[in-house]
């Protein structure tokens, strides 16, 4: 018994997987910080594109 615990002790894989965990977790938040700032300055950059196009009024 007493080496059941001392192995259970010993094994590190599970706090391996949870690094791994953790460190894909932040890469997604990242990601979604990125793709969201990134999507609102797309976002802006085509309104002001559909602005430009925009045809004048002319007088007669």
């Amino acid at each position: 018994m007493k080496a059941l615990v001392s192995r259970f002790l010993k094994d590190e894989s599970g706090a391996t997987a949870i690094e791994y965990g953790l460190i894909a977790s932040l890469i997604a938040v990242a990601i979604i910080t990125a793709a969201t700032t990134l999507g609102d300055q797309i976002g802006t950059t085509f309104n002001n594109i559909t602005d430009a196009m925009k045809p004048t009024a002319v007088a007669p």
